[in-house]
């Protein structure tokens, strides 16, 4: 474990011993009479790998392609979930994710709006026995800058341009806006209006695939 934690950055240690400390207090108020066995060897080299989560534009990819061989869980209170939520995510409010809803082996994503609520979550599922279960990289926050509002700069290169455009066709699959301009502007502007789900129909998938099916909206 001395070794594992040498590798880990500070900011990583700090994250750490803050997930492990929330992620207790979590479970004792929610589950008091509850035990969760944390390993933390294997939770270091989760982190260490970067194992334990998947990223905004994975998610998106996996949205996209209609994969249906995980659940996308978010863990925000039900009026947060109603206002926006990631197209396909069920609603399970931080509190109840120990409740026994979510199986010890299927895959789970679970997210937020950053990320140390769903990383408290994660070490929750992890002591209790869950072995896929992943959080969504910085959460909603980050899902809104890479995946719904992503932006082309100023000076972009040629190869950033195409990073750009295939973003922004993701951005337009999931009613975002991408953005262009310097960051210093960008940054002081507000974020576009959050796009409103749909409730049926089908979307076609960016780079014109096959149309994909979008869930009905839930928990609204």
């Amino acid at each position: 474990m001395t070794r594992l934690l040498s590798k880990l950055t500070l900011n990583q240690k700090l994250g750490l011993m803050a997930l492990a400390l929330g992620a207790l207090a979590v479970f004792a108020d929610v589950a008091p009479a509850r035990t969760v066995t944390v390993h933390e060897k294997d939770l270091l080299t989760s982190v260490e790998r970067q194992e334990d989560h998947v990223t905004p534009s994975e998610l998106a990819a996996w949205i996209v392609e209609g994969r249906a061989d995980y659940r996308l869980v978010d863990i925000r209170d039900a009026k947060a979930y109603a206002e926006y939520h990631i197209p396909t995510a069920e609603n399970l409010p931080l509190s109840t994710v120990a409740d026994g809803s979510l199986g010890r082996t299927e895959k789970i994503v679970l997210y937020g709006d950053g990320g140390i609520h769903a990383a408290q979550a994660w070490m929750v599922l992890k002591g209790k026995g869950h072995t896929a279960v992943y959080t969504l990289l910085e959460g909603l926050d980050a899902w809104k800058d890479q995946v719904l509002f992503p932006v082309l700069e100023a000076d972009a290169t040629p190869q950033e341009q195409a990073r750009f455009e295939r973003a922004a066709a993701v951005a337009k699959f999931f009613g975002g806006a991408p953005r262009a301009g310097a960051g210093a502007e960008l940054a002081k502007a507000r974020l576009p209006e959050l796009p409103r789900l749909e409730t049926s129909g089908t979307s076609t998938a960016p780079g014109g695939g096959a149309p994909v099916r979008k869930k009905k909206k839930e928990g609204c």
